[in-house]
């Protein structure tokens, strides 16, 4: 079924997978942290900044995701795929310039940042973080076919957010906030990991070395759990050594999504048709476990 004869209701389906909504906590979860780290060692926080930052790094995302369509749409891994916004458009120029209106429009939101504050390292950090995003899929670099995308997703959306989003408030360096970043840049980067599972021959096909496609999905999945292991031991050490809060413990409360996540990629991980879903258990498991390490700085600071 081509994308021409679809129903009004299919269609509306292709469109949401391909803007794909829950994929937006990507951009929110390390501001909420790094800023949360903020308000535990500063005891306040500046609301116009966070806002302008959450809504800057929300368009940085869109921008990602459009122009990612776009990449792919020329090395032709997407020929099969509907929920793509090129594909649904059929106009790969206006979904190339609609991204390139995204990332300027939140980089703009950054520069007032840094205007407001006389202090552009956080534009810097920013601008550091597009360029590793654009060395992910963007010509000539194409860093995730090689194998590359998952470092690239733990430093841009870990160490280099969370401290992007703490320096906005304290115009300082934190230790804690580089300890909590790791935490992060891991989640984020299982997120991309799974995606893998359900497009190994795809990627085969296009000459994708993903992760998945050099381990083969019956060692990935062998290796998620232990993944997703080192984030709670690592979180559990650091409160019990008095570098994190004892609060961020709360995240142990999305341990029941990560059980559901290894178990699913465990019992599907050769069943494309399946497995496909895995990467947004594994968004869950990004955003609860963000959501609730955050909240442990702000109790804490209570």
């Amino acid at each position: 079924m081509t994308t021409q004869s679809l129903t009004p209701t299919n269609r509306k389906k292709l469109w949401m997978a391909a803007i794909k909504p829950p994929m937006y906590t990507v951009a929110v979860i390390p501001i909420w942290v790094g800023t949360a780290i903020a308000f535990f060692d500063l005891q306040g926080i500046n609301q116009t900044i966070f806002w302008t930052f959450l809504g800057s790094a929300v368009l940085i995302i869109a921008w990602l995701n459009l122009s990612n369509d776009v990449f792919d749409s020329e090395t032709g891994i997407d020929v099969n795929k509907p929920h793509s916004v090129v594909n649904l458009t059929g106009n790969k120029s206006l979904v190339f310039w609609i991204a390139n209106l995204a990332l300027i429009s939140g980089i703009l939101g950054v520069l007032s940042i840094a205007w407001w504050q006389q202090d552009f390292t956080v534009i810097g950090l920013v601008l550091v973080a597009c360029a590793l995003g654009y060395t992910y899929q963007g010509p000539p670099f194409r860093l995730g076919y090689q194998g590359l995308g998952e470092i690239i997703c733990f430093f841009t959306f870990g160490p280099l957010a969370v401290a992007a989003a703490y320096y906005s408030q304290a115009q300082t360096w934190s230790s804690n906030s580089l300890a909590a970043s790791v935490i992060v840049g891991v989640l984020t980067s299982v997120i991309l990991f799974c995606s893998h599972f359900h497009q190994v021959k795809e990627d085969v096909a296009a000459g994708k070395r993903s992760p998945i496609v050099r381990l083969g999905t019956l060692r990935g999945a062998r290796l998620l759990p232990w993944i997703c292991g080192v984030t709670y031991g690592l979180n559990a050490m650091l409160a019990i050594a008095g570098i994190l809060p004892p609060w961020t413990l709360l995240s142990l409360i999305s341990v029941p999504l990560a059980h559901k996540l290894v178990r699913h990629v465990r019992q599907f991980h050769d069943q494309p048709e399946k497995v496909s879903n895995c990467k947004f258990i594994a968004v869950g498991l990004h955003f609860w476990y963000g959501l609730m390490f955050g909240l442990g700085y702000w109790v804490a600071a209570a």
